[in-house]
């Protein structure tokens, strides 16, 4: 049973201020020790809990409950992955893939969990890499996906693409999206890519809007090596983008590597978590 629980948001919303409220009345119901980090601490004034950088309540807590939607679960994994804390999300945003606890289900659903009745789901992350004139530059890593993408021009970005040392094909689009499984149901989704099961051992290249109608999503192993070589003359306005935030231009010739990263997240869902029934919901199927 979970004893130290450490609670994530990064907005003051009065929805979240409600939750939140809520979430700490039901911990100390069971005794726990609540952990706040410092956006949480400014939405409420709560007696008698510890305040720590999101950074460090991976050292603190043995659960973390992210209050907010998939945006504040992007940010709340980064503090965690170093320390094998598993993520629980309550989704007060809109789609919710990482945050399936709905905010008028929090009682029975943190009922189940702090009793020992949750599913573990491990998801691994992405590494990227910039090489430029063969020297890494950039290292960073991701949940859903590296992106490389145009910028502030309307010109198409030329891009060269290997599979583990292998040549696949040069391609003119407005950029590519290297996805995770866990990123199957995020931007790779709106550029058209398949949805793939979370548990699947596979990376995702997704072209974004290319020039070509034969150059389509490819689903491959997941332990390849991705090697993207941006040959554009206009690579000026290329950019690097990380799980969405956008972190470094790129310039003609800059080469960006993507694998998997030898780390993992660890989330925790209700009992009854099925990823068919939440794509139903989410996507509006059968309906």
């Amino acid at each position: 049973m979970f004893k130290k629980v450490g609670l994530i948001t990064t907005s003051s919303v009065e929805a979240i201020k409600t939750t939140l409220i809520e979430v700490v009345s039901y911990l100390r119901s069971y005794d726990q020790e609540i952990i706040l980090n410092k956006s949480c601490a400014e939405s409420i004034k709560i007696d008698n809990c510890k305040i720590y950088d999101t950074n460090e309540l991976g050292n603190h807590c043995d659960l973390v409950i992210a209050i907010g939607g998939d945006g504040t679960m992007l940010k709340a994994w980064r503090s965690l992955c170093d320390f094998n804390v598993p993520l629980l999300g309550i989704n007060l945003g809109h789609v919710g893939f990482l945050a399936d606890i709905p905010a008028d289900n929090i009682s029975k659903n943190l009922d189940e969990i702090m009793n020992g009745n949750y599913v573990e789901d491990i998801r691994f992350l992405l590494n990227g890499q910039v090489f430029r004139k063969n020297k890494c530059i950039y290292e960073d890593y991701a949940l859903n996906d590296i992106v490389i993408q145009k910028w502030n021009i309307a010109h198409l970005l030329e891009l060269e693409t290997y599979i583990n040392g292998a040549f696949v094909h040069i391609h003119r689009s407005d950029g590519m999206i290297v996805a995770s499984p866990t990123g199957s149901t995020a931007y790779a989704l709106a550029g058209g890519g398949p949805i793939v099961q979370p548990s699947l051992d596979a990376l995702l290249l997704v072209p974004i809007c290319p020039h070509s109608l034969t150059n389509r999503p490819i689903v491959i192993d997941g332990e390849s090596s991705i090697e993207i070589v941006v040959t554009t003359r206009e690579a000026d306005n290329a950019r690097l983008a990380i799980d969405g935030e956008v972190k470094l231009e790129l310039v003609s010739h800059d080469r960006i590597r993507v694998e998997k990263k030898d780390r993992s997240i660890k989330l925790i869902h209700p009992p009854e978590h099925n990823q068919f029934h939440i794509l139903r919901e989410k996507l509006n199927w059968s309906t």
